[in-house]
């Protein structure tokens, strides 16, 4: 038995006794604000928090769970969370209140990577329209992921101690999880520690779904059912200190991230290192007048990427592979006031600051095309934001609350010169011809950005609610988007933030993006909501929206025509986009008798995409697709029998040659139970075993040569895991 499957079946052996062990668990004393913004938001709920956190690594699948979010396939906890279409850097992600950045040209390291699953307190998502106060620089929505709040002792408790422990095991990829968590407290002193790790080896399909096992490297293979480049290994550390007195509380945390190894099934490289150091502080205050709230915040990467172990390393005297570097830096401070202006009247003023520093450069591995000098692929990259906020919630009457706000964005960037391993156009590289280029233009882009949101709820009785509103979002072009400069296809496939293989060159010019969204949500449900249906329409239209040309590197103009069916270089062009759907959630009770409680729970998304200019779907849209679930508790049971389904997706994105999918469903099976201390979770994903490519899982570039543009084969799309079993215990103290 393996080390692994060894600790898990000891944890599961020991319940019985630690169930019965102990006293109950102390109740939490935090402090907090106590209004909630009005908006269309939809929070996971603590149950799916606890129980999903043994059946994957990955925070943002957690967002599976809410209407209209998908996750766009990366690496094994590094999934791009999307929402109706729109992903990745249109959304604000914030984590503990942090705006984090991707310092990678494949953004491997996207923001919820930095947070263990087991470590979340809430996780709560904005759909399209999100209050100004939430954040901007977005168009598609916002993510706020936050950690457990601190806990005191309750008054004339004296010391309280206590903690968690907790690990987890999937057999599709010989997946393995840890998590320990431990604080000590007084009535005004707060400090916790938190350790979270997790692995796995490349996962599998059902079936066979390539014809090819070479890796490049020999003596070694990937067999045609293993999803090559797939395994990882990742740990997060944090010390969180904590202090109140009276009506403020004050917090400090100190994060680190390690991860030895994160390899990319839909890229060209995988990240051999990746070290994070954070720090974090707050000052929460509730005052006469409202709420005060500042943070302080800075956070140092260190990333390295290189061609795993299913890629090829040696290609002719470049022995080191293609070694990258990127050492990015944010710092950022916010401050917000929530104002009782009456009983119904409430106002958020406030502003954010951000400053972030970007280096991307690759050193020499070898003589000929990869030397004799350093690739500065980004030099230098600065991007600052300076922004202001003003917020109006209103309750108007019993039936009518209204939200007004608008937001004001700085956004600044530049760049330094860049330059290519070698000052000479070599072997067709275009190197100096592209720097040359390059240099020559003015790096220094400011934008003016303004965000207005404007929403209503309108309470038509106990039984049902009506929210709508319209957004203007302005987003402005990250650092890779304006700034990576080389149409070289070798250089240009390194630069690739969606996965679908292609090589892609920045544009200086680009302008930010606009979007105006107009939803409503309908909200049918029970006094108690023990029953609840809602339906929400959106419409979202996007000018200069950053999609992207074919490219013809020998002329350094777009391509004339389109090439089918293979890899390609692109350059990220303005353009104009729509994206409209549907949203449909539910759950009702089915019956109660002797054998438990019963229930049926349901979401529908449907989202359309088009790229006005082109005609094509935007990319990684996800097709229509439904889960519905059989719900069933009784006692510390909670068991689950979910009937997942997504139709075909043919409609893609042909500048990009993304490749179509076929529909399929899924039956999953979940069950748990809980005592006052245990929590023991279990189930089958993908029970039968069911083939599958991934929607938005991109190309499959995982082994082989992968450094030639066509040098892998073109047209296999990233397949689903095959059946897997898993099961995870957490035990609290």
């Amino acid at each position: 038995m393996s080390f692994k499957r060894a600790a898990l079946a000891s944890a599961i052996a020991a319940l019985p006794m630690m169930a019965f062990a102990g006293d109950p668990q102390l109740p939490a004393v935090t402090v907090s604000d106590s209004r909630e913004e009005v908006g269309a938001s939809t929070a996971v709920s603590q149950d799916t928090l606890k129980r999903q956190s043994s059946a994957t690594s990955d925070t943002a699948s957690l967002l599976r769970a809410v209407p209209g979010a998908s996750v766009n396939a990366a690496g094994g906890v590094s999934g791009l969370p999307s929402i109706r279409g729109l992903a990745d850097d249109r959304l604000r992600i914030k984590v503990d209140g942090m705006d984090l950045i991707a310092s990678c040209p494949n953004h491997m390291n996207p923001a919820l990577s930095y947070i263990d699953p087991t470590a979340l307190g809430s996780l709560r998502v904005y759909a399209g329209i999100s209050p100004v106060s939430v954040g901007g620089d977005s168009i598609g929505g916002s993510i706020v992921a936050e950690s457990a709040a601190p806990v005191f002792a309750e008054p004339g408790q004296g010391t309280l101690v206590q903690g968690e422990i907790g690990t987890s095991y999937r057999s599709n990829g010989d997946a393995f999880s840890a998590n320990l968590g431990a604080t000590a407290a007084t009535e005004t002193f707060s400090a916790t520690y938190k350790a979270g790790t997790a692995s796995s080896n490349n996962y599998r399909a059902a079936r066979d779904f390539k014809s090819f096992t070479a890796t490049g490297r020999t003596g070694e293979s990937v067999d045609r059912d293993e999803v090559g480049s797939s395994a990882y290994k990742t740990y997060n550390q944090s010390l969180g200190l904590a202090f109140r007195n009276e009506n403020h509380l004050f917090e400090g945390t100190v994060g680190v991230q390690g991860v030895p190894y994160q390899l990319y099934p839909n890229q060209r490289m995988d990240m051999l290192e990746n070290d994070a150091k954070r720090i974090n502080l707050r000052y929460l205050g509730q005052l006469g007048w409202g709420t005060l709230e500042a943070r302080v915040y800075h956070e140092k990467v260190d990333h390295y990427m290189n061609f795993g172990d299913d890629k090829q390393l040696v290609y002719g005297t470049a022995v080191n592979g293609m070694p990258m570097y990127s050492e990015g830096e944010t710092t950022g401070a916010s401050l917000k006031a929530t104002i009782d202006l009456s009983a119904q009247d409430l106002l958020r003023v406030g502003g954010d600051y951000q400053a972030y520093r970007l280096d991307d450069w690759w050193p020499a591995s070898g003589t000929g095309m990869m030397g004799p000098g350093t690739f500065m692929n980004i030099n230098d990259g600065q991007r600052d934001r300076l922004a202001v906020f003003t917020e109006w919630e209103a309750r108007l009457n019993p039936e009518w609350t209204t939200l007004l706000g608008v937001r004001y964005e700085r956004v600044s960037m530049d760049a330094g010169d860049a330059n290519g391993y070698a000052a000479t156009n070599m072997m067709g590289s275009n190197q100096l011809r592209d720097a040359t280029a390059f240099n020559a233009q003015d790096h220094e882009k400011t934008d003016n950005n303004w965000d207005v949101t404007a929403l209503a709820k309108y309470t038509v009785d106990a039984e049902m609610d009506i929210e709508f509103g319209l957004a203007r979002k302005v987003r402005s072009p990250n650092v890779y988007e304006r700034y990576t400069w080389s149409t070289w296809t070798m250089a240009a496939v390194m630069n690739n933030t969606v996965g679908d293989g292609n090589g892609y060159v920045g544009d200086v010019n680009l302008e930010p993006e606009k979007a105006t969204t107009l939803s409503a949500t309908f909200d049918w449900h029970a006094a108690d909501r023990a029953w609840e249906f809602k339906a929400t329409p959106f419409y979202t239209r996007v000018s200069d929206y950053i999609d992207a040309v074919q490219w013809n590197s020998a002329t350094n103009t777009a391509a004339t025509s389109n090439a089918d069916d293979t890899f390609t270089v692109l350059k990220y062009r303005n353009q104009a986009a729509r994206l409209y759907g549907l949203e449909l959630s539910g759950k009702m009770p089915l019956a109660t008798n002797a054998w438990g409680h019963w229930g049926v729970e349901g979401l529908l998304s449907y989202t359309r995409s088009k790229n006005l200019d082109t005609g094509d779907a935007l990319y990684n849209t996800m097709p229509l697709n439904a889960t519905a679930t059989l719900t069933h508790t009784l006692g510390g049971w909670d068991n689950r029998i979910e009937l997942v389904m997504v139709s075909k997706k043919d409609d893609v994105s042909d500048v990009r040659n993304e490749i179509g999918t076929g529909g399929y469903s899924l039956v999953n099976l979940r069950g748990g139970y809980a005592w006052k201390q245990v929590r023991l979770d279990f189930g089958v994903e993908n029970l039968f075993d069911k083939y599958y490519d991934s929607p938005t899982g991109g190309t499959y570039t995982g082994q082989g040569t992968t450094m030639g543009i066509n040098s892998i084969p073109y047209g296999i799309a990233v397949p689903g895991a095959g059946r897997s079993l898993y099961a995870g215990v957490n035990v609290k103290f």
